[in-house]
């Protein structure tokens, strides 16, 4: 009983962290940010961390891909390579849907009130009526894509603007184009209207900011700023930065330097530059820079949306980092809980920054310095604010917690000739760690007390361990034995000073994966061929082969002090074994792809899992919870049978019928039927009509069930008849209607025949008796 109270049984879906931002348009709606995927919109909870709400279809290969899209505090509108122009609801809910008339794709589309503006890649802007789709402008002066359409917030007029650098503005009442202003030289890239209605402020990539009235097509100032600008939003007239006061026309740029400048526009000033801009640093090592630039008023926020789909959210008054957000992580490759209280999530994707996450929050810091993919993660048993990583660089390194945000570099082991697929920490202390490469080397490196930031760890042992590369590396409890499991199909064990205390072998394809039990004298080997093996490593034997998967075992896992296994795959499934029985306890099927990372929390109070389909979800255990739903049930059935009996007993039928229905008792709901057959008269059509339609549903189940047994055929004829009546009439409509009644079709035939006979002999035994009367008062009189 006590090792049952141990095993684990079921484990729920907590939360779903996945790509919600994969290039294209944003939007900052209050405490929302809309971005744009493949062919939906994502509405991101910048509070939690969580994508609330999908807007469009899933991405799929049948999927109508999207263009752009714009938002506003009550309506969606997205277009798509279709050609449609599709309106949601926030619950995403499809409202209308059109055909957009554009001859081409849509660049731009914007909302104001009940007009949409589209402005598409045949220079055209559209304006649209939402109440009818109807297209009621078409504007023409612009050239080429139109790259800007925005209405103005006070005026009933509208600005666009395509590839030759001049912006048009259009009365929307008339349709006429008021008037053009030319004064950029390149594609204007963004425009933005101040507080005051009048003053109209434009970037491009011309690398000047101009500043227009309205009411004017000359260009009231023209600043240069030397790098090409993306994006420009509007600043309040008196801000206060890092300390200091300004008092102006001001407003925020990004672009290609990727830093935020802040310019007062009616001084010609640069007021401010950013300094600690995280775009930056990627910049410096081969990164993009800043594609969208969003202001929230309400929260004095800036959010940056890098050409890396980051999105980073800074304070206005003091330009620090309040959140960063990664919008597309690519695969997963492996995962790591750090921090005491697994208080971080650390990631390696398909990138050289490792993805350092919140757990609470989702907040993300990358971690720099690798040069080249990270491939493995882990973090000390002993220290959890020490995580030891190694990537396709041929290096490895290990990194600190900071009390604040993210991490730091504080040690860097560089030997290996070859990319490091696998490293690991000793257990009882931060005292060594080991890391296998695909140079087939097996090293162990020697951890000093302090570190010199950066140190260089120094290789205390180093053995040519594989025939191929090593794909795993683990140290037992004790810290007494190494093992390694490689794609020569063999697992290997070793001493602290690397010398080989046994080989096993038994795997027909490589091996992904290598963990020693926590409580017995086993190593647990996953590999390509699909299974999952126990060895014995005193004597080298396999102990068990555990099937389930059908198709490679990528990570495998003990839980529940040694005696259950939770295995991950190639197959998209995650598996939960009992060792003791072999038997999958449950399965589940989240992943759309590949899983190769899975995690398990310190206390095993749940785990985490990522894989190819850039999938991070986090699971629960939910076995405690489940014990207590089926032990409520449990007393619910008792009780509700007991009042059943109690029903039977008073002779309270109706009330007996409907908890016999809705218990699903098909016996006792016929035994019941009979009852009231037998007092006779109207009973039992008054009775079935004064059931629910629902249980109206179950009792035509149950005469259709009853109906295949002779003995009970007369029951189930008499509710059939009753039921057939009320579907005439139309008050009752099961669904699946016509496959019932072809159902109840042979055995009825088969009734009605046999009943048909039983009358003919009837007929016929009357038929002779009479025939036999008048032969008997002959017989009688003579």
């Amino acid at each position: 009983m006590s090792n049952r109270a141990k095993l684990k049984e079921a484990f729920d879906v907590q939360t779903k962290h996945g790509a919600f931002y994969t290039g294209g348009n944003v939007e900052w709606i209050e405490n929302n940010l809309y971005c744009q995927t493949t062919s939906s919109v994502s509405i991101f909870d910048v509070d939690v961390g969580t994508v609330t709400q999908t807007i469009g279809d899933e991405d799929s290969e049948d999927a109508d891909v999207l263009q752009t899209f714009t938002a506003s505090t009550d309506k969606i509108v997205t277009s798509h390579k279709s050609g449609l122009l599709k309106q949601w609801k926030h619950d995403g809910t499809l409202e209308k849907m059109w055909k957009s008339i554009h001859k081409g794709p849509i660049a731009r589309l914007r909302l104001k009130d009940s007009q949409l503006a589209s402005g598409g890649s045949d220079g055209i802007v559209r304006i649209w009526n939402l109440a009818y789709q109807s297209c009621t402008l078409s504007l023409k002066g612009c050239f080429g894509v139109i790259n800007v359409v925005e209405f103005h917030p006070n005026d009933n007029v509208i600005f666009g603007s395509g590839d030759d650098g001049k912006i048009n503005m259009w009365d929307l009442d008339k349709g006429d184009l008021i008037r053009t202003y030319s004064g950029h030289y390149s594609k204007v890239t963004s425009i933005t209207f101040h507080h005051d209605g009048e003053h109209i402020v434009s970037v491009g990539r011309d690398r000047v900011i101009v500043l227009w009235k309205k009411d004017s097509s000359t260009a009231v100032r023209v600043v240069p700023v030397f790098e090409a600008l993306e994006s420009v939003v509007c600043l309040p007239n008196v801000i206060k930065i890092s300390g200091d006061t300004s008092e102006g026309i001001h407003v925020a740029t990004g672009g290609n330097n990727a830093v935020i400048r802040v310019w007062d526009l009616s001084k010609s000033k640069e007021v401010y530059v950013q300094s600690n801009s995280l775009v930056s640093k990627a910049k410096d090592e081969g990164g993009l820079a800043i594609k969208h630039l969003l202001f929230n008023t309400e929260t004095n926020t800036f959010a940056v949306v890098s050409a890396e789909q980051n999105i980073i959210l800074y304070d206005l008054d003091t330009f620090n980092c309040k959140k960063q957000f990664v919008g597309f992580s690519d695969e997963i490759l492996d995962l790591a809980f750090m921090g005491k209280g697994d208080t971080h999530v650390a990631v390696a994707t398909n990138s050289a920054d490792i993805k350092l996450y919140e757990s609470s929050t989702m907040n993300c810091t990358l971690l720099k310095g690798h040069t080249d993919l990270v491939l493995s993660v882990i973090s000390s048993a002993a220290q959890p604010n020490f995580l030891l990583s190694s990537a396709k660089d041929n290096t490895i390194r290990i990194w600190s917690l900071l009390d604040k945000h993210g991490a730091a570099c504080v040690a860097v082991g560089m030997a290996h000739t070859g990319s490091v697929d696998s490293v690991t920490f000793n257990n009882l202390n931060v005292s060594f760690a080991v890391s296998g490469s695909q140079d087939t080397c097996l090293k162990i490196w020697e951890i000093p007390d302090k570190f010199e930031a950066p140190s260089n760890l120094i290789c205390k042992y180093t053995e040519i361990a594989h025939e191929k590369g090593i794909n795993s590396v683990v140290v037992s409890p004790n810290d007494k034995i190494i093992a390694t499991g490689s794609q020569d199909k063999t697992a290997k064990l070793w001493n602290e000073s690397l010398q080989l205390l046994g080989v096993l072998r038994g795997h027909k394809r490589g091996i992904w994966c290598v963990r020693f039990s926590p409580v017995d004298q086993v190593l647990l080997t996953s590999s390509t061929d699909s299974t999952i093996k126990l060895w014995s490593i005193t004597d080298l034997n396999c102990l068990k082969t555990i099937e389930g998967h059908e198709a490679s075992v990528h990570r495998a896992e003990f839980i529940s002090n040694g005696l259950q296994i939770l295995s991950a795959g190639a197959d998209g499934l995650i598996k939960l074994f009992n060792i003791k029985t072999s038997e999958c306890v449950c399965t589940y099927d989240q992943h759309d792809s590949r899983v190769w990372a899975l995690c398990v929390n310190s206390d095993e109070s749940g785990f985490i899992s990522g894989g190819a389909d850039s999938l991070l979800i986090k699971w629960k255990d939910v076995t405690q919870e489940k014990r207590l739903e089926k032990q409520k049930e449990s007393e619910e059935l008792v009780l509700q049978e007991q009042q059943l009996s109690n029903y039977i007993q008073n002779n309270e039928l109706l009330k007996a019928l409907k908890l016999a229905l809705n218990l699903n008792r098909p016996f006792q709901t016929l035994k019941i039927v009979q009852g009231i057959i037998k007092k006779g008269g109207c009973g039992l059509i008054d009775t079935v009509h004064q059931l629910r339609n629902d249980q109206k549903e179950g009792l035509l189940k149950c005469a259709m069930e009853w109906n295949t047994n002779s003995r009970n055929c007369h029951p189930a004829q008499l509710v059939l008849n009753i039921l057939i009546k009320e579907l005439q009439t139309g008050d009752f409509r099961p669904v699946g209607l016509s496959s019932m009644i072809e159902g109840t079709l042979p055995y009825t035939e088969r009734h009605f025949k046999r009943t048909t006979q039983l009358l003919q002999d009837l007929h016929f035994i009357n038929y002779t008796i009479n025939c036999m009367q008048p032969h008997a008062k002959n017989v009688s009189n003579k």
